[in-house]
């Protein structure tokens, strides 16, 4: 069974690049959400094994649902282009960050250290 991915970014042409690139390497993607209420549903309804957030959503910063995430130990790979790493690792030190642009050999070498850590 393929491993499921959360995937929230509210930028479109950065989403589906996002979901394509996680699906090509064979995971299964629950998104793109643009909003943190519609990833927050959508993690209530099945748990993902894996979430990659932007940090700003359509509807506010996404660190609430990152809070959710890492209360049920879902490892986060945060991928942003205004938040600093150490900014992020400040709030959540054992969460991964990904400066947006993010090449896709890069994310999948990413999802698949913090996969293999879990």
């Amino acid at each position: 069974m393929s491993q499921r991915i959360l995937v929230a970014e509210d930028e479109l042409i950065v989403a589906f690049d996002l979901c394509d690139t996680v699906e090509e390497a064979g995971f299964e993607v629950e998104g793109p959400h643009a909003g943190i209420s519609s990833a927050m549903l959508a993690f209530q309804k099945e748990k993902p094994d894996l979430a990659i957030l932007d940090i700003q959503l359509d509807d506010g910063v996404v660190f609430p649902l990152a809070k959710k995430l890492s209360e049920e130990n879902i490892p986060i790979i945060f991928h942003s282009g205004r938040h600093s790493r150490e900014e992020v690792e400040e709030k959540f030190p054992s969460a991964t960050t990904l400066a947006k642009p993010c090449p896709p050999s890069a994310m999948i070498r990413a999802v698949n250290q913090v996969l293999e850590a879990t």
